[in-house]
């Protein structure tokens, strides 16, 4: 056989970006699976009912945060939810959008950061979009500010560290950096016209945002050699 030709024409998925995907997939067939009937005791609407109540419990929801915080009391069987609600979906539809983008942006971002890099871009991106959304939300209590539930925070963080790679690149080539937030701009707009007319007063994208501008800043450190890159412009200040 020709060199090349037994070549799999799809680039393999590094096993962190699996490690990340296959919690979403698995929920998604269980709730699946309990719709069909074959699970959850075969009860009309078994998979919606499913779907709800992790929905429940992995919820993030800064609304608790803020009156916990007021009160000054941690509840660690409740902390976990700021990792959690990344998982969960409140629909296929949205669990397989997230899914794909985070095998397609984790794919190439897995290209060129650690394993343990990856893991932390995805893991501080949704750590950081909930906490500046808790902030906003502290900050503007006249609003209401729905639970965040869903990966989107934390691809978005991909989506930011990817984008720092274009905005490397470029610059090497003395190109026009600001081509690099062409993804984030378009991803954006089609989420503000998506918002306007299915998700009247919807506030998660601060959350979305938060976690593209977490991932990008991350970047900086987590690419190799990026603290020693860091603290030699420390220096020269």
């Amino acid at each position: 056989m020709r060199p090349g030709y037994d070549e799999s024409p799809l680039n393999p998925v590094p096993a962190v970006v699996w490690a990340l995907v296959l919690p979403m997939i698995a929920c998604e067939a269980v709730f699946g699976l309990a719709q069909l009937g074959l699970t959850g005791g075969g009860a009309p609407g078994a998979g919606i009912a499913m779907r709800q109540i992790a929905v429940e419990r992995t919820a993030y929801i800064p609304e608790m945060v803020l009156q916990l915080w007021q009160m000054g009391v941690f509840m660690l069987d409740q902390s976990w939810r700021i990792l959690t609600y990344s998982f969960v979906h409140l629909s296929l539809m949205s669990a397989v959008f997230t899914i794909v983008f985070c095998l397609a942006l984790g794919n190439l971002v897995a290209n060129q950061f650690r394993t343990w890099a990856v893991l932390a871009l995805f893991f501080g991106s949704a750590i950081g979009g909930a906490l500046i959304y808790t902030l906003v939300a502290g900050l503007l209590p006249q609003f209401r500010f729905q639970p965040l539930i869903g990966g989107y925070p934390a691809v978005y963080g991909l989506v930011g560290a990817f984008t720092f790679l274009l905005w490397t690149r470029l610059g090497q080539e003395n190109a026009n950096r600001m081509r690099a937030f062409s993804l984030i701009g378009m991803l954006l707009a089609f989420q503000l016209v998506f918002g306007i007319i299915f998700q009247d007063g919807n506030k998660t994208w601060i959350a979305e945002v938060a976690g593209f501008a977490t991932g990008f800043l991350m970047s900086f450190v987590l690419i190799p050699g990026g603290v020693a890159r860091v603290m030699r412009q420390i220096r020269q200040r």
